[in-house]
């Protein structure tokens, strides 16, 4: 097994999507639609352009996902009242089911992920993982 960073990264990214595919597929949704449906709970309703900013998509693929998640029934889409040129995006009852379910499923794929190390190196390698997500040190919060 090779010790370069970018093939560790990779490959621990390939396994935690492994497992979370294997969790989430029962629910019928995926991890990039568990991620929009995760951007619209507690915030709808929200405009397409508003959601596909908060995840760091562009609008194109923000629609190909919504089209996906409302033939599924889990959102659904209307122009906004006070401004036609938005559509508003709601979970449907159904959505908000699912995103709960899906939720659980995928913490359970987590924690199943980072089952190799002790509580205190999980809560390390999520700071680190924080760290350089954000490019910043971050303090130890233990």
């Amino acid at each position: 097994m090779s010790t370069r960073l970018g093939y560790l990264l990779k490959h621990a990214q390939l396994r935690m999507n492994e497992l979370n595919a294997r969790a989430l597929a029962p629910h019928g949704v995926n991890g990039r639609e568990l991620a929009v449906l995760l951007a619209l709970t507690g915030t709808e309703p929200a405009s397409q352009q508003e959601a596909a900013r908060r995840l760091g998509i562009d609008r194109t693929t923000m629609v190909a996902l919504l089209d996906t998640l409302e033939d599924k029934g889990l959102v659904s889409r209307h122009p906004d009242a006070e401004d036609r040129r938005r559509n508003v995006v709601e979970l449907t009852e159904a959505g908000r089911d699912t995103t709960e379910k899906a939720t659980a499923a995928s913490d359970e794929a987590e924690r199943d992920f980072l089952a190799a190390l002790d509580p205190r190196a999980a809560r390390q390698l999520r700071a680190a993982l924080r760290a350089l997500v954000s490019g910043t040190q971050e303090n130890d919060t233990e």
